[in-house]
């Protein structure tokens, strides 16, 4: 079984949204003998933003992008430390999204419109945000995007644990990344 690990966060050892993925895949490590684990830090292994150039090449598949994607479809799961700024998703992840969203790879255009071509593949998100945002706040871009871009490609099996209302003051932020710890779900080996 393969286990993806994707950090984003630009805070280093700061980063709750890094501390929750961390304590996520050891969990995994734990619980699922020969586990296989790749992490890829994407402040530390900086990928580009998307250009025309990188758009174009995508259908010829330029090695470093050819790569992201084939770690992303080797991976039975992926755990993806997400941190919330201004809003939305870092940069850093959103150019590896950008990576693994591609048109004849992960969904096709059909008759129907749009179809997602990921199944089977486990995803869960350790998000992390300063402040704490009801379901479908107004102001909340980040798991609201990040449902519908893996609900696009196909992801069906996906899990948000959320460390929220860091940043109201020290003592939230640690009731906030305990609560994340706790409410780390059960692995379960495919």
């Amino acid at each position: 079984m393969k286990l993806l690990h994707i950090d984003s966060s630009i805070l280093g050892d700061n980063s709750a949204s890094r501390a929750v993925s961390r304590e996520i895949v050891a969990r995994w490590q734990k619980a699922v003998p020969h586990l296989q684990v790749e992490h890829l830090d994407l402040v530390a292994n900086e990928l580009p933003h998307l250009t025309g150039h990188h758009l174009a090449q995508m259908q010829v598949a330029e090695s470093r992008d050819a790569q992201i994607l084939a770690d992303f479809m080797a991976a039975d799961v992926v755990v993806i430390g997400a941190p919330m700024y201004n809003f939305g998703i870092s940069t850093q992840l959103k150019s590896w999204i950008d990576r693994v969203v591609v048109a004849g790879k992960t969904f096709k255009y059909g008759p129907n419109g749009p179809e997602g071509l990921v199944h089977g593949k486990r995803v869960i998100i350790a998000i992390s945000r300063g402040g704490v945002y009801p379901d479908q706040a107004p102001a909340e871009h980040a798991e609201s995007y990040l449902k519908i871009i893996f609900g696009f490609i196909g992801v069906t099996d996906l899990t948000f644990v959320r460390a929220e209302g860091l940043m109201l003051s020290p003592e939230h932020r640690q009731k906030g990344l305990n609560a994340a710890l706790a409410a780390i779900p059960a692995t379960q080996a495919a």
